[in-house]
Formats: C-alpha cells, structure tokens, sequence
C-alpha cells in the first residue's frame, strides 16, 4: 500500500474511522506538522472539529531522525531507553536535546494557536493523527499528555505504522487504528510518493478552514 500523499493518507484513514463521524463528543487533534494535513482530510469527513497537540521528537546524536524521547504540552517528557542505551547517550545529550525541542514546541504554540486557548478534551473522544508511527515516542508523548486532561476516550489513528510499535502503544489508548502494517517497516515516507515537509503556513491554513467549517453562522 502507497499513498500519494498526506491528503490521499488521510482520505484513506477517514474510511477507517466512519463510526466516529457527526458525534458532537469526537475531537481530531493533529501532530504537527506532518500529521495535520492526514488529520484534516479526517475531520472534514467526519465533520469533527480539528486542532493540533504539539509534540517534539528528540532525535538521536548522529541520527536525528530516529528517536530518542520526544516532549509534548504540559512538561509531559517520554525517553526511549533501548535507543539510548543502544547508543551510549549521555544524560546530558538527552538534556539538551529536550531543551532545544522545548523552544520549538513553544515557538509553534504561538504559530499555531495565538491566543486561541488548548482545545476543550474533558469529557471528548480525542482522536489523535499523525502521518505513520515508527518508533512511536511522539505519538506516545501526545497520549500521556491528552490523557491528563481526562477524555473520554483517546483513539491513535495513522495511516502506516510498524506493526511492532503498534503493538506497544495499543495498550495505552481505547483504539488503535493503523491502516496499514507492513512486514519490513523502515521509514513512514517510504510509503509515500510525496513526502515533503509539512511547512507552517500549511497547518495554519488547515486550522483555519477547519475553523471556518465548524463556526456558526449567522
């Protein structure tokens, strides 16, 4: 299975999710930035209000885009022990590493939100979106974090993800859609055919049209 793009992604997902779709409880929150333009296509099938939940990989020394933690909202901080392990990092890399991605996930509350204040999660289903799982810490980070703030329930929703890391998040949320797991899992963007980085006009644009989509008119 292939997707031709995130859009396309997120078309495919919605499918997958139809029983969620016109509940005035469901909430769709994006991972940015790669994750919004998937959770988009998922809200406006499922005429869901859309937001974004920030979170923030922490690549590995040598190797950014293998992760070793990842941090989200709230001070909420996930470290991958069998990663750092495997690569002798040092406390005070991982550190630092969280302290350089701390300033990022707060430049893009401000990018993102404005003075729009964190989605209403109490008491919601809050669906949580991202483009594909591989070692899953930032998708794990965004649970722990939604969590606190008592939803109803949480439902992990990603188009391609590594069956293995599939398996260890499922625990932890009241579903777990993965659209598709494949044998040989390297890379989410090997299953794309247009896999260029999300940039942050693109997820102000999706915030905003979903904003239109779901204000009351006069």
């Amino acid at each position: 299975m292939r997707f031709r793009d995130r859009v396309d992604a997120g078309r495919q997902l919605a499918d997958a999710l139809h029983a969620y779709a016109d509940r005035p409880d469901v909430l769709v929150l994006g991972l940015p930035r790669g994750g919004v333009p998937v959770a988009a296509e998922v809200a406006a099938r499922l005429h869901a209000p859309l937001d974004v939940w920030l979170v923030r990989k922490l690549g590995a020394p040598g190797c950014p885009e293998l992760a070793m933690g990842a941090i989200a909202s709230g001070g909420v901080e996930i470290v991958n022990a069998e990663v750092i392990q495997a690569l002798h990092v040092p406390p005070l890399l991982l550190h630092e590493a969280a302290a350089r991605e701390r300033v990022e996930l707060e430049r893009r509350e401000r990018a993102y939100r404005g003075d729009r204040p964190v989605p209403m999660v109490r008491r919601h289903t809050v669906i949580l979106v991202d483009d594909g799982l591989a070692t899953g810490s930032t998708m794990e980070a965004a649970i722990r974090s939604v969590r606190r703030l008592e939803p109803s329930a949480i439902v992990v929703a990603v188009p391609v993800a590594a069956r293995e890391t599939c398996e260890r998040l499922r625990p932890l949320a009241e579903q777990l859609v993965c659209g598709h797991t494949p044998e040989g899992f390297r890379a989410v963007g090997d299953f794309y055919d247009d896999f260029s980085q999300t940039a942050d006009d693109e997820v102000r644009r999706a915030l905003e049209s979903a904003k239109e989509l779901h204000t009351p008119r006069a």
